[in-house]
C-alpha cells in the first residue's frame, strides 16, 4: 500500500464518520470537492461505489460497511499508538472528547478542568453537552459521564462525584396561597412546574421514594420547561413547586428564596460516574483527567 492509497483510505473514514462531505472537509483542512474526488479515485480503483448520495445525506453502501469494519481497528491502533509515541513528552498532551449533561458538566467536569487545564496547555478537551445517553462508540467520543445507574455494564465506570438528592421546592409566596404538601398524593392540588425531556419529548414524571416504596408521579401546571434554570426562576416567581437538583436550589434554600417541601421523600442516590469502553487503551492525558476528576469527589 502506498501512501496515497492510505491518504484516499483516511478521507473516506472521514466523510463516512461524519456522514457528510463538507463536515469531513473542514474536520481535514480541505474543499469539498477535492475530498470528493478522493473519495471517487478509491472507489474506480476499488471497482465498487463506497458511498451512497443524495442531497441531504451520504451513507456507506454494503461495500463501505465492509470496508469500515475492516479500517476502524486498524485507524484506531494506529490512533492508540500515536498516542503512546506523544507520551514521551514531558507532560501529557493530547486531545479528549466527553460527552455529558450540563448539570454533570457544570458540577463536575468544568471545576476539575478549570483547576487542571492551565498547568497542562498542551490538553484540549471539547465537551459535548447531552441529556440523553449517548453510544460513546459511535460518537467516537473518549469518555462520558452519567449518572451511576445509567451506565451499561459493559464499561469501565469510575465514580466522579457523591451521592445527589433532588428537592422539591417552592416560594413563600406561593406558599402563603397554597398549604404544604405533606404526601406526594398533595401534589395533585398544587401547580407544578414540568420539564419537558430532550431526549424523548416527554414530561418528566417526578421520581420519589420513601422506605422501599417508589413513586412516578404526574404532576399538572401552568408551566413547562426543557431547561432546569428556567424551572427555577419559576419557581422563585411563585408560579409553583419545581423538582430540581438539590445543589440546583441550595443557595435559594439558604437565603429563604424557595422552601423545600416532602424532603422525606427525596433520598439521596447514585452520582455521577465518568464511563468509556474497557478495550480501551488510556492514554496519559486521559488517565491526568480520570485521576482528578476522582480525587474531585
Amino acid at each position: 500500500m502506498d501512501r496515497e492509497d492510505l491518504a484516499d483510505l483516511a478521507a473516506f473514514m472521514a466523510v463516512a464518520d461524519e456522514r457528510s462531505f463538507t463536515r469531513a472537509a473542514a474536520k481535514l483542512g480541505t474543499s469539498q470537492s477535492a475530498l470528493s474526488h478522493t473519495v471517487r479515485r478509491l472507489e474506480t480503483r476499488l471497482g465498487v461505489r463506497l458511498l451512497t448520495r443524495t442531497t441531504r445525506n451520504v451513507a456507506p453502501t454494503e461495500a463501505g460497511e465492509r470496508l469500515i469494519g475492516t479500517l476502524a481497528p486498524a485507524f484506531d491502533s494506529i490512533d492508540a499508538q500515536l498516542v503512546s509515541i506523544g507520551e514521551l513528552r514531558e507532560k501529557p498532551a493530547g486531545s479528549l472528547r466527553i460527552t455529558a449533561s450540563e448539570h454533570a458538566a457544570t458540577t463536575v467536569l468544568w471545576p476539575v478542568l478549570r483547576r487542571l487545564l492551565p498547568d497542562y496547555p498542551d490538553i484540549h478537551v471539547e465537551l459535548s453537552l447531552d441529556s440523553s445517553l449517548t453510544d460513546i462508540v459511535s460518537g467516537r467520543f473518549d469518555a462520558g459521564v452519567r449518572l451511576g445507574e445509567a451506565v451499561a455494564k459493559d464499561m469501565i465506570a469510575v465514580r466522579v462525584s457523591p451521592d445527589l438528592r433532588m428537592a422539591i421546592v417552592g416560594s413563600p409566596a406561593y406558599f402563603d396561597n397554597h398549604p404544604a404538601p405533606r404526601t406526594p398524593q398533595d401534589l395533585a392540588g398544587h401547580q407544578c412546574i414540568n420539564l419537558r425531556l430532550l431526549t424523548s419529548g416527554g414530561i418528566y414524571a417526578w421520581e420519589l421514594q420513601k422506605e422501599g416504596r417508589e413513586l412516578r408521579v404526574r404532576v399538572d401546571g401552568q408551566l413547562a420547561f426543557n431547561n432546569v434554570a428556567m424551572i427555577v426562576r419559576a419557581a422563585e416567581a411563585g408560579f409553583g413547586l419545581g423538582f430540581v437538583m438539590e445543589d440546583q436550589v441550595a443557595a435559594q434554600l439558604e437565603d429563604g428564596r424557595l422552601l423545600r417541601v416532602l424532603e422525606d421523600w427525596c433520598p439521596p442516590f447514585t452520582g455521577y460516574h465518568l464511563y468509556y469502553p474497557s478495550r480501551r487503551q488510556p492514554s496519559a492525558a486521559f488517565t491526568l483527567v480520570v485521576e482528578a476528576l476522582r480525587r474531585h469527589r
